[in-house]
């Protein structure tokens, strides 16, 4: 457990919980926390699904400017590489994620957020990518991550603009995924989170891989890649019990191992 970062488990779901106070800005440390509680989680049995969560009053306001700004750019350049690592650890983790957002997640924050499968905020939060007002571009997934969720339209207008979101426009642009309360959302999205607590982990693991890797991929490797991982699962105990369940019970009745 880190100081900044820890990862609570309970019932087969895995909360990433930043604890950096005023704003859970990500300096180097937050950053290489984020990198071990993320590799715990992968390898831990007893999590089969994570939720991203800042605490009830803000996700996370960004990078550690004061930090940043004192770099040299051999410093940044060592910086930047690593901050694209953390982050791609949370986004390769081999399980259903999902970020409870609250208050604001701008900058490096909504970056971290675009790592997850989905993402659940208040309805008086506001995200953006506002690193051009300081000169610079967002640089730990800001341009790829937004442009694949929205289209390079929109997440230029937001990159070029620096503004910042409201709830609503970030729901109608597929930016989130849900908007409730904001009382209620670290409650949605471990709702959301719970369904596959019991689930085939083997099979929701090559579902992940298929989806996120065939967006790297032409349509040809990327179906060849859906085949190899499909036929994979009958290698598994859950593929042999899920059928032997339906033809027997019928559908959404099967009891999961995750092996």
């Amino acid at each position: 457990m880190g100081e900044f970062v820890r990862l609570e488990v309970e019932a087969g779901v895995g909360t990433i919980r930043l604890d950096r106070p005023p704003v859970n800005a990500l300096n180097n440390q937050v950053q290489r926390e984020l990198a071990e509680v993320a590799k715990e989680a992968a390898g831990r049995d007893d999590v089969r699904a994570v939720i991203l969560y800042g605490g009830e009053k803000t996700f996370a306001g960004g990078a550690d400017i004061k930090e940043m700004a004192a770099k040299s750019y051999v410093e940044i350049n060592e910086f930047g590489a690593e901050l694209q690592a953390s982050l791609a650890s949370i986004a390769e983790l081999p399980k259903p994620t999902v970020a409870a957002v609250t208050g604001y997640a701008l900058g490096g924050g909504l970056e971290l957020a675009m790592t997850a499968d989905r993402r659940v905020v208040g309805d008086n939060v506001k995200v953006g990518q506002p690193e051009i007002q300081l000169g610079i571009i967002p640089g730990a997934g800001g341009t790829q991550r937004l442009t694949r969720l929205v289209g390079p339209s929109k997440a230029k207008d937001i990159v070029y603009t620096g503004r910042f979101v409201k709830a609503e426009e970030a729901l109608s642009i597929g930016l989130v995924d849900q908007v409730v309360a904001p009382d209620e959302v670290y409650a949605a999205a471990h709702k959301w989170a719970a369904q596959f607590a019991d689930g085939p982990a083997v099979a929701l693991k090559a579902a992940k891989a298929a989806i996120d890797g065939g967006q790297d991929m032409d349509l040809r490797n990327a179906l060849k890649l859906e085949t190899q991982l499909f036929t994979a699962l009958w290698a598994t105990e859950d593929q042999a019990a899920g059928m032997e369940s339906f033809i027997e019970n019928g559908p959404g009745k099967a009891e999961f191992k995750g092996k």
